[in-house]
């Protein structure tokens, strides 16, 4: 019998997998303070899937920061965002929640030997293991392959980022043939169209299933719920793809 092709499954982080409420824009808070010296009177938009660098850059902007002070003072908030939202670990514990079917999905995943699952996301690699911790989400995830803003502000980018490192670890060259994506946003699309992987969209976040299949995305679930679905999906959006 042969054995069955490895698939890298790149999975979103907020509101695919869990939600932490205000938790992030508080951070984001907190560090404008600290390094600004002064309160931000305009924050990031929740839920839009944009890489941690330039939500950053859009808050010092948004908030009168002259343009000529951006590019270092973005370097200094993405030093110190770990260490406010490290701060906040209990409250991503008691106040964060699980989006529904996730934990029997990630299970799931991880139980079938040909499905390498990691992330691809815009939290920054410290903030997303934190999260991924904070509900022991990481022993699914190889999160050592995964693709991180850390690595680069354009998200799409980060698909070859997990790619290269997968290959690097397992030996295989990753194709979009051979990896998908899990997400709720229309930049979890964004990230497939651009970056060269099929996009499982899940309607958990702020973007409905209608606007998910609009954008592109190959399959979309209202949730992550019906596990034989997902794994279904999985199977379907990489088969054939050359």
């Amino acid at each position: 019998m042969t054995e069955a092709r490895q698939i890298l499954v790149l999975w979103d982080i907020d509101r695919t997998l869990l939600y932490v409420g205000d938790i992030d824009r508080q951070v984001y808070r907190e560090t404008f303070a600290e390094i600004v010296g002064r309160p931000a009177e305009h924050l990031p938009v929740p839920g839009t899937g944009v890489t941690m660098p330039l939500a950053i850059r859009s808050l010092l902007l948004d908030n009168g920061v002259p343009e000529s002070d951006v590019p270092h003072l973005v370097a200094r908030m993405v030093e110190l965002l770990p260490h406010h939202l490290a701060a906040h670990s209990k409250d991503l514990r008691e106040q964060g929640i699980l989006m529904p079917g996730v934990l029997a999905t990630l299970k799931a995943v991880h139980s079938q030997l040909h499905l390498l699952p990691t992330v691809v996301t815009g939290n920054l690699r410290p903030n997303a293991l934190l999260k991924l911790e904070a509900f022991d989400l990481h022993g699914f995830l190889d999160t050592e392959i995964g693709g991180y803003s850390s690595d680069d502000e354009h998200r799409p980018a980060l698909v070859a980022v997990a790619q290269k490192r997968a290959q690097a670890k397992y030996g295989t060259a990753f194709t979009r043939s051979s990896t998908v994506i899990v997400g709720d946003s229309l930049e979890d699309v964004r990230t497939g169209l651009e970056g060269g992987a099929p996009v499982i969209g899940v309607a958990t976040g702020k973007t409905t299933a209608g606007e998910l299949a609009a954008a592109g995305a190959d399959v979309v679930l209202d949730s992550l719920e019906d596990v034989p679905r997902l794994l279904n999906a999985i199977t379907t959006t990489t088969q054939g793809r050359c």
